[in-house]
């Protein structure tokens, strides 16, 4: 029986053997040593870009920053204008929409604005720093700064889109600038007191036009607009009560859906 058993013995001292002595030979972990550091500005820079920041020039030397959501060459461009106390921001939801939809889109700081989304606007601040004047009104010449760039760059009129009081100028800048081929308005009004009256100024408008509003503003709005060319005017009532300005289309408006259906069979009309 011994002799039986001796063989198995030893095979079982060579396995052991041998897995000690592979246990033995095997790298030992370095408890102090870190997991290596990417910085994160690397990872950011890995990430495809949504815009590239441009700086415009008004007609009176400010410089204008804006946030510009190429596509391709050949594609429509958008200007898009914030509202009152703003800033580009209102547009990044809204822009990123557009770009799959096929449009270039171009959303610009308004001399006129603010920090109500949370965002630094780069043209107020340095229009203040310049003690230049920064009404409602006075956002007109940066309008009109971004719809002569982005028509040139594209070799093309824009579409126009404005919010609140930026939606009013579009009105009255639509209205005498060929290099502006159609609007959008979201809640225009008659927001300059005797400086400006917006139904005189836009009168007879011969472009498509797409004009909104909430659902309290629609009466308000639509005797605005009663003396844009008919067959021109595209005017939605949303169901819900809606929102007030561009942030109608925002995700986190309930009714935005209903919003964005109007507007995306207008611009379809465009295409």
């Amino acid at each position: 029986m011994r002799a039986y058993l001796l063989p198995f013995c030893l095979l079982g001292s060579i396995l052991i053997f041998t897995a000690c002595w592979d246990e033995a030979s095997r790298p030992k972990p370095n408890v102090n040593e870190k997991p290596p550091v990417v910085a994160i500005d690397t990872i950011e820079r890995t990430k495809p870009m949504l815009f590239e920041e441009q700086t415009l020039t008004a007609a009176d030397g400010l410089e204008i920053s804006a946030d510009l959501y190429h596509l391709n060459d050949d594609a429509p461009v958008a200007v898009l204008c914030h509202q009152a106390r703003s800033n580009k921001e209102e547009y990044k939801e809204i822009a990123t929409r557009l770009k799959t939809l096929g449009f270039n889109c171009l959303a610009l700081d308004q001399r006129s604005g603010g920090t109500l989304l949370g965002a630094d606007n780069q043209t107020a601040t340095r229009a203040i720093a310049a003690k230049l004047d920064t009404e409602y009104l006075d956002a007109k010449a940066d309008i009109e700064a971004g719809i002569a760039y982005a028509s040139k760059k594209y070799g093309k009129p824009v579409l126009l889109v404005g919010s609140s009081y930026s939606a009013s100028l579009a009105l009255v800048i639509a209205n005498n600038n060929e290099q502006v081929k159609a609007l959008a308005a979201f809640s225009p009004g008659e927001y300059f007191g005797e400086k400006l009256k917006v139904a005189k100024e836009s009168a007879k408008l011969n472009k498509p036009c797409f004009i909104t509003s909430s659902k309290d503003e629609a009466k308000d709005v639509a005797k605005l607009v009663s003396t844009i060319e008919k067959s021109k005017l595209t005017q939605f009532v949303p169901e819900a009560e809606g929102v007030h300005g561009a942030k109608a289309l925002w995700e986190k408006n309930p009714s935005n859906k209903e919003y964005w259906e109007a507007f995306e069979s207008f611009l379809k009309s465009l295409l």
